[in-house]
């Protein structure tokens, strides 16, 4: 317990060294720099400003019809593999006895 209130101290300490000493390199305070202002790029004028619009409705395709994670009993028989593997089975205890 002492060796850990020591620890916490030199931290302190540490810490406040830290601080002191990067108020005392500070004499006045900064102000930011704002950027330059853009340029235009070269023959920008006769490029678009935006990108085509994507020939995507992005509705949802419907010719192909969605396929079941589990293959019905003839399609298994015909080879088809599940998509899923199987579920892992219920975990159930013994019911609880009254006292």
């Amino acid at each position: 317990m002492l060796l850990a209130g020591a620890m916490v101290v030199a931290g302190l300490a540490i810490t406040g060294l830290s601080v002191a000493r990067l108020d005392a390199s500070k004499p006045h305070p900064q102000m930011a720099q704002a950027t330059q202002p853009l340029q235009s790029t070269p023959g920008a004028e006769s490029k678009p400003s935006a990108p085509a619009e994507p020939a995507t409705t992005g509705a949802r395709p419907t010719g192909v019809p969605p396929e079941p994670a589990r293959p019905d009993a003839d399609a298994q028989k015909a080879g088809a593999q599940p998509a899923l593997p199987p579920a892992p089975a219920e975990k159930t205890a013994p019911p609880i006895k009254d006292r």
